[in-house]
């Protein structure tokens, strides 16, 4: 039973890479590309490691996974920000879609960005 729960997380952890992959061909601009990887990259990794968990059940097999989760988690996160605040410090433009420039030029420094 545990194996097929376990086959079943896997392939929802490969179907949110999936997603990642179309989201990065699909999204308008590096902001919400950075995000589809994200959010796609923790979701995915922590279905796919606890899934492989679940096929080989040990107490040092669960604390490997939880750990490799929230290390990739909170890589993750720390990555994403700096892509993000990367790609707005070099004036990478924002898609029409995606909404204003909240902070404007005056607050970070540089002149204004185009559209």
């Amino acid at each position: 039973m545990l194996e097929v729960v376990g086959t079943g997380l896997i392939v929802l952890g490969a179907l949110a890479f999936v997603a990642t992959g179309v989201g990065i061909v699909r999204l308008p601009d590096l902001y919400c590309r950075i995000s589809s990887v994200t959010t796609a990259s923790g979701f995915g990794v922590g279905l796919v490691v606890f899934g492989v968990v679940l096929h080989a059940p040990s107490v040092a097999n669960i604390l490997q996974g939880i750990l490799a989760v929230l290390l990739n988690l909170t890589t993750a996160a720390v990555g994403g920000h700096a892509l993000g605040r990367a790609g707005y410090l070099s004036g990478a433009p924002l898609s029409h879609r995606t909404g204003y420039d909240d902070l404007g030029a005056e607050a970070a420094g540089r002149p204004e960005r185009k559209r």
